[in-house]
């Protein structure tokens, strides 16, 4: 079977994003609740992976957030369906900032184990997804939260469960991912 070069109808995306070191240098200043939430009004910019992804923080408390995501063409995979890495990225996020939200300041988070369950394809006429993710546990140095994906009826796309390690963010070797 022959190749042919099939006829390409090209769109383009741009990006912006803000200095992701102003992201860093809050956290050491304020608590997790205190910073989502100036995250979510725009006294803090968003890390900048809001905005490759195309997602965004809509609802902080105490051990719960949600973020949307308007699902697009250009989080296709090649089977016409939003990549599982987009909604990985989303829940994931959603995870780390229900464990945040209840940090004091100058602590951070990362992941160290995310379990995620893929229920159903993902396509841009599917509309509007949120990602809430709700705190189950929080110890000393670890800390683990669930994840869903589900669409504006409530639809259950996607279900992961996030194992967090809690750090000191003040300390260099933290800073530098030591």
């Amino acid at each position: 079977m022959s190749a042919k070069k099939m006829s390409i109808n090209r769109r383009s995306r741009t990006m912006s994003w803000e200095d992701p070191m102003i992201v860093v240098k809050a956290i050491a200043t304020l608590r997790g609740l205190d910073f989502l939430r100036a995250m979510k009004d725009g006294s803090v910019p968003p890390p900048p992976v809001l905005s490759l992804v195309g997602f965004r923080l809509t609802e902080v408390d105490v051990g719960r957030v949600v973020f949307e995501i308007d699902p697009a063409e250009y989080h296709y995979n090649p089977a016409g369906t939003v990549h599982g890495g987009v909604t990985f990225t989303v829940l994931d996020s959603a995870a780390t900032c229900a464990v945040h939200s209840t940090l004091p300041a100058g602590m951070a988070l990362t992941t160290l184990e995310v379990k995620i369950n893929y229920l159903r394809p993902i396509r841009s006429e599917t509309g509007l997804m949120r990602g809430e993710a709700t705190l189950i546990h929080k110890g000393g140095r670890t800390a683990v939260a669930e994840a869903k994906m589900l669409d504006a009826n409530g639809l259950l796309y996607a279900y992961a469960v996030s194992t967090c390690l809690i750090f000191d963010a003040t300390k260099e070797g933290a800073k530098a991912g030591e």
